[in-house]
């Protein structure tokens, strides 16, 4: 999905108009504030897209964490007790794992 962008600008903002070859301070100030709308214009398109896109990624984890949660559940209940129980205690001891060998839980 490669989307060409399109400023909503002209080129034509940035020539001289006038023809002078110097600027008083209000043409500078005038340019200044025009660039800097232009910035602002290009940033709130890029964050737009990205957020955009970032939501779309959201949207589609959050489905397939739904299909593997539904999918563990169904697995689960083809389990006998005892297999059940075992899964249960291999769950606790890599919780337990995980926490240990988490930064968070480091020793300096």
């Amino acid at each position: 999905m490669n989307m060409t962008f399109q400023p909503p600008y002209s080129p034509s903002l940035f020539r001289r108009r006038d023809g002078a070859s110097g600027a008083g301070p209000v043409a500078i100030d005038t340019r200044i504030e025009q660039a800097m709308d232009l910035v602002k214009t290009h940033l709130m398109f890029a964050v737009q897209e990205e957020v955009r896109m970032l939501k779309e990624q959201i949207k589609e984890l959050v489905e397939k964490n739904s299909n593997l949660e539904l999918e563990n559940s169904l697995l689960k209940k083809l389990l006998s007790p005892e297999q059940l129980q075992k899964l249960q205690l291999q769950d606790r001891y890599s919780e337990t794992d995980a926490k240990v060998a988490s930064p968070d839980h480091a020793i300096y």
